[in-house]
C-alpha cells in the first residue's frame, strides 16, 4: 500500500515538473519572439539559454552559438557547441567552429571545418580563407590548390574586406586571391621568386588599383637589395 502511495506521489510531482516547463518553455518563446522584435541581442540570447536548458535543441543551441559569433563573443560561442567534428554538423555550426576558432587564433583546429564547408559548396569565399591559413601554416601547396580552386568559382560580386587601415575597406575576392597566390609563389623560394610574386601582384592591382596590402607588398618585393660591399 505504502508503494502505490510512494508512486501515486511520485507521479503527480512529475507531471506537475512537466506542467511547469511546459508553461516555462512557452513564456521564453513569447520573450524570445519579442527580444527579436526589439532588435535586444543579449534579450535573445537569455532566451534561447533557458529554451535550451528547459528543451534542449540542437538547432538552438547552433542558434544560440551563431548569435554569439555575430556579436564577437567567440570563445561563448563555442563552449554552446563544442570544438569536435561531428558528421551531423549543421551548416551553421561548421561556420560558427570555422570562424570563431580563426578568428581566436586556433588555425589548425578551424582548417577542417573550413574544408568541409567548401567541399559541400566550392565557395570561392571558403577557398580564400583555406588558401590563407595554410599560407599562414606554411602549407603551401594546399595553400595554392584552394587559390586555383577559389579563381575557377569566384565571381564579380564577391569581395573580402581589409582591416589593416584604420578605415576597412573591401576589394574584389579574385583580387585578394591573387594577392595570396603572389605570398605563396613569394614563400615557395624568397630568394628567386620576387620577380614573379610581383607579377602575379600586378593581377591583383590591374582589377584593384587601391588594393592597399597588394600596393605594400608589391613595393617591399620591389625594393632593391642592399649590398654588403663596403664602399671605398
Amino acid at each position: 500500500m505504502k508503494n502505490i502511495f510512494y508512486i501515486l506521489v511520485l507521479s503527480i510531482s512529475f507531471n506537475a515538473i512537466a506542467q511547469n516547463n511546459d508553461a516555462l518553455s512557452s513564456h521564453y518563446e513569447a520573450y524570445y519572439k519579442q527580444m527579436k522584435a526589439q532588435g535586444d541581442v543579449q534579450g535573445i540570447i537569455n532566451a534561447l539559454t533557458h529554451l535550451n536548458v528547459l528543451k534542449p535543441s540542437e538547432a538552438r543551441k547552433d542558434t544560440l552559438a551563431y548569435i554569439y559569433l555575430n556579436d564577437g563573443k567567440f570563445t561563448q560561442a563555442l563552449n554552446t557547441i563544442g570544438i569536435e567534428q561531428k558528421t551531423n554538423d549543421s551548416d551553421i555550426a561548421l561556420e560558427v567552429k570555422a570562424v570563431a576558432l580563426k578568428t581566436i587564433g586556433n588555425l589548425k583546429a578551424a582548417l577542417p571545418f573550413y574544408v568541409a564547408l567548401h567541399d559541400k559548396y566550392q565557395n570561392a569565399q571558403v577557398a580564400y580563407e583555406i588558401a590563407e591559413i595554410n599560407l599562414n601554416l606554411i602549407n603551401l601547396t594546399e595553400a595554392k590548390k584552394y587559390v586555383d580552386l577559389g579563381l575557377k568559382t569566384v565571381n564579380d560580386n564577391q569581395g573580402k574586406t581589409f582591416y589593416e587601415t584604420q578605415q576597412p575597406y573591401k576589394v574584389p575576392l579574385k583580387a585578394a586571391l591573387y594577392y595570396v597566390e603572389a605570398l605563396i609563389k613569394f614563400n615557395e623560394n624568397k630568394e628567386t621568386n620576387k620577380a614573379a610574386a610581383v607579377l602575379i601582384l600586378d593581377k591583383a592591382l590591374a582589377i584593384e588599383p587601391q588594393f592597399n596590402m597588394a600596393l605594400i607588398a608589391k613595393n617591399a618585393l620591389s625594393q632593391p637589395v642592399e649590398s654588403n660591399e663596403t664602399k671605398n
